[in-house]
């Protein structure tokens, strides 16, 4: 079965190195849970026109292992906007640098709310 990404720009892209694995060779779930707030979080900030904090992590999946050498490629996008939170999906997928095959490894949701300088909640601003 082959395994196509988003036909869209991934939010972020990392390669997964040696300080990043356990014993195993198989990349921490931390580090991916990291990398994809980042990406959520770029696609929150971008829409809130300013600073956001993450609130809450939902039915984070893992579906397969990333190895060290994967190019992984985090694609998120806003599922729900609310008045001062967002909503962001996130898949991961990895390139794996062995045979240039993709995989999707996990998918999440996270809770962005956009906050003031002071940390206050504040509106989501309405597209233009």
């Amino acid at each position: 079965m082959t395994e196509t990404p988003p036909a869209v720009e991934p939010a972020i892209r990392t390669l997964a190195m040696p300080a990043d694995a356990n014993g195993n060779g198989d990349i921490f779930g931390g580090w991916l849970l990291a990398q994809m707030d980042l990406a959520a979080g770029v696609v929150a900030r971008r829409r809130a026109e300013g600073r956001v904090a993450t609130v809450a992590i939902d039915a984070m999946s893992f579906h397969k292992p990333v190895l060290i050498g994967d190019l992984l490629s985090c694609y998120a996008e806003i599922v729900r906007i609310g008045t001062t939170s967002m909503t962001i999906a996130v898949e991961s997928w990895v390139e794996r640098w062995r045979d240039g095959k993709f995989h999707k490894v996990t998918e999440a949701r996270f809770t962005y709310v956009a906050i003031d300088d002071d940390g206050r909640p504040r509106p989501v601003p309405k597209p233009a």
